[in-house]
């Protein structure tokens, strides 16, 4: 249920995101309420200003939003770039020019709409239960007149996104015949030229060797690589040291038995007799002498409630239940209701209990009293919760430590790991920048490796910094050897480039035969040495390479035959002869809609896109402070 609190937030952020900046979540509406044209105000809309806060918490919100998708290997410098800015401010300016549209359009939402909507998604399959709907606000730290506020704002920028790309279509006609493209069929003859065939001819000399070298050299590189040791400081490294004793659960248990103790659990049912509101006094009295003769029929025989409750209950959701009102919690029955079904007994018949909708027969079908969990049974759960309250409070002590000792003592990790108890790993051929094959590995981090692989470090072979590389997390390393980047000599590489430089000349061998091949077949229109004919369309290749089926599909085939040539990469050189075009005999007409509800859905974003624009110039846009300027605030 907050997931739709927040979707409904982000109606307009979700219309922009999809049409303006993908890549990008938005960040909210901000408010209206400017300080004037000042040094504090980037830009102004529609008259209306864009301050400095409103965009460092637009950045703030997408960093966060990074940070968390990229986990450990977040660096905020890849964001500090003025592209990244730029996109920010592009978003917010599009959202202020779409909502002064709304405004100056006087979108509105009805009353009736609005509670359509807001019962659609608070009330479920029940009734709509106007506490609950409360308490999930308040969750949310919003009033219901503020959540309708925002949700009317919302539906009215929804209305405006439907009604403009709803008038972007494409015509029956377009649509049909980029279909009839896309399921075209071309009768294919293949003839392919093997580039092994060309290697014999091919006379390789140690110039061409040395000079593929010379061109080349960066495949040749050997990058810096180091064998490295390093310690890990973490949670774990602190639990490791942390002991609770037996003394300690029972008395941490005896002062938070409350904690362990399972609640009382009530299930309740009721007959309602239902009253509305203001009520006479007349009205009221035979209300509430209906109930006293449930009241006493029920007490005569208890066990007749659901079977009552089904036949003279007013309340047409429960009464079909037999009056089930479902475990009873605190705050979804009216404040009388509830205290009455907390004093019942199981199984006991309530006197009628008045509340805003009616009278009320109640009693309670299942109660199961509260009950405290020895301490044997949590005792474990104790010990590791005493454990982690320890560890929490050792812990800064010891990441102090940690960063002190690697500091004050940087020409060996032993002094650290003996101090702390910790272990010194090493790696091998570690280069400058993380490496998906040693994936999750605590060295694999960019932040560490910068610090490990700085000029100092490489030097004198002396500790890094402590670098933190995950929550809670502390690496610290030194390099042990160091290789620095280096090339490949000729002798080592010579067999390589020469089999490289056999099979390029072989291939343009392949493309000029080929090419001659090509020119002399369009002037006979000669068949000979291809194979069989084939039917090929974009959907059904039938084995020919992609490439080929690309030049293929795109030909001239005005005259017939036609013939097209195509160098395929490490194949050699293809030709294919068009002998006949035509549309499939049956026509996937499943298919060709979903092609039609494609382009003209194409043709409504760009519709979007284009109304945005316009705004963005109704609206007057003027930038009074470059984005370059702004600042980025570091993200924790």
């Amino acid at each position: 249920m907050f997931e739709f609190i927040r979707t409904h937030q982000r109606l307009m952020q979700i219309l922009l995101a999809i049409i303006i900046v993908p890549s990008f979540a938005f960040v909210g509406l901000g408010s209206y309420k400017g300080f004037g044209e000042d040094a504090n105000t980037i830009a102004k809309i529609d008259g209306k200003p864009l301050t400095q806060q409103e965009f460092d918490n637009a950045v703030r919100n997408q960093l966060d939003t990074y940070r968390q998708r990229l986990g450990a290997q977040f660096d905020q410098k890849m964001f500090d770039t003025p592209e990244f800015k730029q996109n920010i401010l592009d978003q917010l300016i599009a959202e202020r020019a779409v909502a002064a549209e709304v405004v100056h359009a006087n979108l509105n939402v009805s009353d009736v709409q609005l509670q359509k909507v807001i019962k659609e998604q608070f009330g479920g399959e029940g009734a709509f239960d106007m506490e609950r709907y409360k308490a999930i606000l308040s969750a949310q730290g919003m009033t219901p007149s503020m959540y309708d506020q925002r949700l009317r704002h919302d539906l009215s920028l929804q209305q405006l996104g439907n009604a403009i790309q709803a008038t972007g279509f494409a015509p029956h006609a377009v649509a049909k015949t980029l279909s009839d493209i896309g399921a075209q069929e071309r009768e294919v003859q293949e003839l392919l030229l093997p580039v092994a065939d060309f290697v014999p001819q091919v006379k390789i000399t140690d110039d061409m060797v040395k000079a593929y070298y010379d061109k080349n050299a960066k495949f040749f590189e050997v990058p810096e690589q180091a064998k490295i040791e390093y310690v890990v400081f973490n949670s774990d490294a602190v639990m490791s040291q942390v002991s609770v004793t037996d003394a300690d659960v029972t008395a941490y248990y005896e002062a938070n038995k409350a904690g362990f103790a399972t609640a009382e659990s009530r299930r309740a049912a009721h007959i309602l007799i239902a009253l509305k509101k203001g009520a006479n006094a007349a009205e009221t009295a035979a209300a509430k002498a209906k109930a006293d003769a449930i009241v006493a029929e029920l007490r005569k025989a208890p066990g007749d409630f659901a079977k009552v409750a089904k036949a003279k209950s007013e309340d047409p959701v429960s009464g079909e239940q037999g009056g089930d009102l479902d475990i009873v919690t605190k705050g979804t029955l009216p404040a009388p209701v509830e205290a009455a079904v907390l004093k019942l007994k199981q199984g006991e018949i309530s006197d009628a209990v008045q509340s805003d909708f009616g009278f009320h027969v109640l009693t309670v079908t299942a109660l199961k009293p509260a009950v405290v969990k020895p301490l044997d049974e949590v005792k474990t759960e104790v010990a590791e919760t005493l454990k982690k309250q320890k560890a929490a409070k050792k812990y800064s002590e010891m990441a102090e430590a940690f960063t002190n000792t690697v500091y004050e003592q940087s020409d060996s990790l032993k002094p650290v790991a003996d101090k702390l108890g910790l272990k010194i790993e090493s790696a091998a051929n570690v280069s400058r920048l993380p490496s998906p094959m040693a994936g999750p590995a605590p060295y694999n981090n960019a932040k560490f490796l910068a610090a490990l692989f700085s000029n100092e470090s490489i030097s004198s072979k002396r500790n890094t910094e402590a670098v933190e590389t995950a929550p809670s997390t502390l690496v610290a390393g030194r390099i042990v050897e160091f290789k620095a980047a280096s090339k490949r000599p000729l002798a080592e590489v010579d067999a390589a480039i020469r089999q490289r430089v056999t099979m390029e000349e072989a291939a343009k061998l392949a493309a000029k035969t080929g090419a001659e091949k090509l020119a002399a077949f369009k002037k006979s229109g000669d068949a000979t040495g291809f194979a069989a004919a084939k039917l090929v369309s974009r959907a059904k290749p039938e084995g020919v390479n992609g490439l080929a089926m690309q030049e293929v599909m795109k030909a001239d085939t005005a005259k017939l035959p036609a013939y097209v040539g195509v160098d395929v990469p490490g194949m050699g050189y293809g030709i294919y002869r068009i002998g006949k075009v035509q549309q499939p005999a049956v026509q996937d007409e499943a298919r060709r809609k979903s092609e039609a509800e494609q382009i003209s859905n194409i043709v409504a974003q760009q519709e979007m896109h284009d109304y945005i624009e316009l705004l963005k110039q109704k609206a007057k846009v003027k930038i009074l402070k470059p984005i370059t300027k702004t600042t980025v605030v570091e993200v924790k």
